[in-house]
């Protein structure tokens, strides 16, 4: 759909905000009060004389979703009228059904009303964000500065000693031996030391809550810190991984298989039964930011569960044995799933569908006990000493470095030093390329011959080797990122195994981020476009085996950011699946509709006034268009890579540099190289990603995709923002935001935020940002591309996983509940409460009924859950 912004002028200035569609006259006399004043309020948004109320919102007045939601912000500042919902909008598209619903309606919200003013029961009133001292955020953050460089400075050493130590070894045996024995040191030191630092820092994880930038927030943080950077990240989907959260004090079964990297903090407070499996790209953290604290709290799966992907499990929060919770759900706070039951949704609600669709098979203890000690011996004998044996051979044999490291020649070399990084940097960046590519197109087709679609293998073996292998190496962002957004994706994804059929190329058939577990599997109909963060989901699992099936988008789909389209998906032609929409796994098949939601439900394909840019969509119009826009993403893929491998020469020298003076002033200068390459890197993409604006603002945009603004609009999109990770949880995360644009306030508490137009988004005092959120000032749909400005109030918090598109004002000290979805044009008042997919106002948010009486309690495991 084509929205309108209340900042982008899509209509002249003496037109109304939409066009009319043989409204016909307004039927006196037969209008309730309530129907005349609601038919007067949105004849006032959309400009027109008068609104009849049996009109649909859609199809007759020609609507669409930004104007409704400017219509429900309008009804909600007026308390003498009912206050709909964007779901009831698209549930009852006529004045006259919308008042009849919200009527009906109006005793169930009295209840609910009476229920939240309630004490809850495991949830905790609001308060204001507490008072901190002045001191706290800037003493925070030098101590976070001094644990990075002293962090740096012990790697340093130990590298330099480590290479000095391996040098002394004689001929391929003694640097293998020795190899070995130093990285397999350093692998063990480096898994052992988190949870060494978390029973001595911490002890055990407690329900409770303190404020960050303080000295507990201190403790937390370089927990944190220390699980996300340990090698056991790359064990996940391993029992080993499982072995590594028991140590760190996680209540853990036998038979648990975890296949999301997304590493739990809180361990003490996380129970996971025998047989449960949780899916790839699900958040069990144990914490939470709110309000400028962090609280933590339990999370207790049973026996048997299964957490589909894309999923939030809020703390305070349970699954019972057998429960199943689906893909693109959430938990919310205080939220209980009873045994055997099935739900879905954000929040979650009961379903009958079945996520679990592949038979089990034999996978016991023994195959896991094997499957794991084979996985740590190729970690010790093989991948270790490959990487470090490698980085030695890389030092002596390349004479760029090798010379440098000679205290004799060292001196002699430097003149020659831009030359040599010029060399090496361009070496190993074509390299990578070519090389990249060519294992890419290669060895998946080989390994795919062992794993066949259709058929049932057990975890933990050489199928389940086989699958990951390849799954990795077709994932890598590298290449996405390359060819994304442009008509050149399409012949790197039908490289990878995609099958495209006849492609209607539209210059932006695919974004830059997908996913998938094998492209081999993967079939996209004709004409369909999809946007970023899309995840195939085409591997089925349960607790013992794994299976292949192939995944089926029909044709001519507009598919939006951040959707999991698993393997059954029920939508077929001509399908408008929105941001964060949950696909249906039952019913008749979808065709010629929208989707929106989780749970979701059906909204209007399109509107009159997508046509629009119809005219540029066809012909000889799309030939000149298409052209143009090609040869401007060739240029822009060219600038890329430019980008990146000036990033990698200027890295090259520093190293090179490093190296020059190690000879002569010893291991400090090895110590500071990764502060300085983090410093160097940082300041460098804020500059690219600065001057390709020339230093101004982004501004709002309603255009089609063949617009040379939207171009430029791509080419933002590529330049590399991986580095502000690192910052996540410190005060300098605020300090690279505001270089980048972002008009963001003081005190700001970011966990992992990800905002998508730096320059369009502004952030006031004391907001908390948690893990996995978004802020998106965007939209695409089909050939047209909307941005307008979001605004977030002074102590804002956005919960784990929630995403606000644009067009939105938040108000100060609204919270957006986790694994919410806030729509366009929405307007959530100052000290509202609002959550779910699409977000409505949720005033019990943070103090949810635990479901039935069978829920399993939050305070503890089930007696069965450990055995």
């Amino acid at each position: 759909m084509v929205e309108q912004s209340s900042e982008v002028p899509i209509a002249g200035p003496d037109e109304p905000a939409v066009t009319m569609s043989d409204t016909g006259p307004a039927r006196a006399g037969n209008e309730t009060e309530t129907e005349r004043r609601l038919a007067a309020v949105l004849a006032e948004v959309t400009g027109a004389e008068q609104v009849a109320v049996d009109r649909h919102f859609f199809s007759d007045l020609g609507a669409n979703s930004l104007v409704m939601a400017q219509f429900c912000a309008r009804l909600r500042k007026n308390p003498e009228l009912p206050s709909p919902s964007m779901r009831d909008i698209y549930r009852h598209p006529t004045i006259r059904s919308l008042t009849a619903a919200l009527a009906q309606a109006a005793p169930d919200d009295a209840g609910k009303a009476a229920f939240a003013s309630a004490p809850a029961e495991h949830g905790t009133p609001p308060v204001p964000a507490a008072r901190r001292s002045r001191f706290a955020h800037p003493l925070c953050g030098a101590f976070q500065l001094l644990v990075f460089l002293g962090y740096s400075f012990v790697s340093g050493l130990v590298t330099a000693a480590g290479y000095e130590w391996i040098s002394a070894g004689s001929g391929f045996t003694g640097v293998y031996v020795r190899s070995l024995m130093f990285g397999g040191i350093g692998f063990v030191t480096l898994c052992a030391f988190p949870v060494v630092a978390k029973w001595l820092l911490v002890g055990r994880w407690k329900e409770g809550e303190f404020p960050v930038w303080g000295p507990a927030y201190v403790r937390f943080w370089l927990v944190k810190v220390l699980l996300h950077a340990n090698p056991m990240v790359f064990l996940v989907g391993t029992p080993l991984y499982v072995l590594y959260l028991r140590a760190l004090g996680a209540r853990i079964g036998k038979g648990v298989t975890i296949l999301s990297r997304s590493v739990p903090v809180c361990t003490d407070l996380v129970t996971i039964g025998a047989g449960t499996v949780i899916r790839k790209e699900a958040f069990f953290l144990g914490y939470r930011a709110h309000a400028g604290r962090i609280q933590t709290g339990r999370v207790t799966l049973g026996r048997d569960v299964f957490v589909g992907e894309k999923t939030v499990l809020d703390i305070d929060t349970a699954m019972g044995d057998g429960a199943q919770l689906g893909h693109t759900s959430a938990l919310h706070r205080g939220q209980a799933v009873p045994d055997g039951e099935r739900w879905h949704g954000s929040p979650a609600e009961p379903t009958a569908v079945d996520h679990v669709r592949v038979p089990p098979t034999g996978c016991g203890t023994a195959r896991r006990t094997w499957f794991g000690c084979v996985t740590l011996l190729q970690v010790l004998f093989l991948y270790v000493p490959l990487a470090v044996g490698g980085v030695y051979m890389l030092f002596t044999e390349v004479p760029a470095i090798g010379k440098r490291l000679d205290p004799r020649t060292a001196a002699l070399s430097r003149p020659e030093l831009v030359s040599d990084a010029l060399a090496v940097s361009l070496v190993l960046f074509t390299g990578f390329l070519v090389l990249g590519l060519a294992a890419l197109y290669t060895v998946p087709r080989l390994l795919r011959l062992f794993v066949r679609p259709g058929r049932v293998y057990p975890l933990y073996g050489f199928h389940y080797t086989v699958h990951r292998t390849a799954a990795r190496m077709t994932n890598v962002k590298f290449f996405a990122w390359l060819f994304g957004d442009s008509s050149y994706i399409v012949h790197y994804l039908r490289g990878l195994g995609y099958d495209l059929s006849h492609v209607e190329q539209t210059g932006s058939n695919f974004g830059t981020e997908m996913q998938h577990e094998t492209p081999f599997l993967v079939s996209v109909g004709s004409g369909t476009m999809v946007a970023d963060g899309l995840s195939v989901l085409n591997a089925e699992y349960s607790a013992t085996s794994f299976r292949l099936s192939r995944v089926s988008i029909g044709p001519r789909n507009f598919l939006g950011n951040n959707i999991a389209y698993p393997a059954g998906g029920r939508t077929g032609e001509n399908c408008l699946l929105a941001t964060k929409v949950m696909i249906p796994l039952d019913g008749e098949v979808r065709e010629g509709v929208g989707l929106l939601g989780s749970p979701c439900f059906e909204i209007p394909r399109s509107v009159d006034r997508d046509a629009r840019f119809d005219h540029l969509r066809s012909g000889d119009t799309l030939r000149r268009r298409l052209a143009a826009k090609n040869r401007y993403n060739l240029r822009s893929m060219a600038l890329m890579l430019c980008v990146r491998w000036v990033h990698v020469f200027a890295l090259t020298l520093l190293a090179l540099a490093s190296v020059d003076l190690y000879g002569v002033i010893g291991h400090v200068v090895i110590a500071a190289y990764l502060a300085l390459t983090l410093a160097f890197s940082t300041v460098y993409y804020v500059l690219v990603e600065r001057g390709m604006l020339s230093f101004r603002r982004l501004s709002p945009k309603l255009c089609s995709i063949y617009d040379r603004s939207f171009w430029l609009q791509e080419r933002l999109w590529k330049v590399p923002s991986d580095f502000l990770n690192v910052f996540n949880g410190t005060p300098y995360k605020t300090l690279v935001w505001r270089m980048l644009g972002v008009r963001i306030g003081s005190r700001v508490f970011d966990d992992g935020c990800f905002l998508t137009e730096r320059t369009l988004t502004t952030i006031g005092d004391d907001c908390t940002l948690n893990v996995g959120s978004k802020i998106q000032c965007h939209s695409q749909e089909d050939g047209t591309f909307k941005s307008d400005g979001t605004t977030l109030g002074a102590g804002c918090t956005l919960g784990v996983g929630a995403h606000v598109h644009y067009g939105v004002t938040v108000g100060d000290r609204a919270v957006l509940a986790a694994d919410s979805f806030l729509m366009k044009g929405e307007e959530v008042p100052p000290d509202a409460r609002w959550g779910g997919n699409p977000a409505v106002d949720m005033p019990e948010t943070g103090s949810r009924p635990r479901g039935p009486a069978s829920a399993v309690e939050t305070t503890g495991a089930p007696a069965s859950a450990l055995s």
